[in-house]
């Protein structure tokens, strides 16, 4: 779900794959906005998310969510192009809180936002970590959080953990990565302990993931 932003990388530090630059239009595949084309910063790195993979992906979601999204509300961390997170507010989400930490992206996020009239939809320039962390403090909750960090920086490894205190009963995250997040055979890294893949798949070299609280560290995360 290519969607890093250009700021996110080191300096010489180039996408996972062969570098390209970013399509400039995104295509939201279904609900209210189905087929609204979206201008995309022009930006190195900063790939939207294939229409298979969004396709993919929001299926798992719609049957988890038995095609409940009036009641859902959704983060889209490292937001990126926006592409999940205007898919879900296309789907008639009850909130969408977006974060990026780019302000070029940002802006056209905002006017992508203003463009659909998507009045369900939040748009914030932040750190996404140092985010995570306050919407913790605040006790703020949510049923589907989108992570698709930049890659080879392991900010997936410091983020999933973070967001176990983020979600509501029956959360679900939604991860990607370069890699598979457990290989077969490997044992579980510490910061994916208490997750369970419920769906995994994968699109060229692009590894997503559908996470789930396993219901012991669920509880344990509800008495915190």
């Amino acid at each position: 779900m290519h969607r890093k932003s250009i700021n996110s990388k080191p300096a010489g530090t180039k996408p996972h794959g062969a570098p390209r630059m970013a399509q400039h239009q995104v295509r939201i595949i279904g609900g209210a906005f189905k087929r609204t084309l979206l201008p995309v910063v022009d930006a190195l790195g900063l790939r939207p998310t294939p229409d298979r993979v969004r396709e993919t992906v929001f299926n798992w979601i719609n049957h988890l969510l038995a095609n409940d999204w009036d009641a859902a509300t959704v983060l889209d961390l490292y937001a990126g192009s926006g592409a999940l997170g205007f898919e879900a507010a296309s789907r008639g989400a009850a909130s969408v809180l977006m974060v990026d930490n780019h302000s070029p992206a940002v802006r056209q996020l905002e006017a992508n936002r203003d463009k659909l009239k998507a009045t369900n939809v939040t748009i914030l320039r932040a750190d996404a970590l140092t985010l995570v962390r306050d919407l913790v403090t605040r006790g703020q909750r949510f049923d589907v959080i989108f992570l698709d960090p930049p890659y080879q920086q392991d900010l997936l490894a410091k983020t999933l953990p973070l967001c176990a205190a983020l979600l509501n009963e029956g959360g679900m995250v939604y991860a990607e990565a370069e890699a598979p997040l457990l290989a077969e055979g490997d044992a579980v890294p510490e910061w994916l302990a208490g997750w369970e893949a419920v769906r995994a798949d994968k699109a060229g070299m692009v590894y997503y993931h559908l996470l789930k609280l396993q219901e012991k560290q669920a509880c344990v995360v509800e008495r915190l």
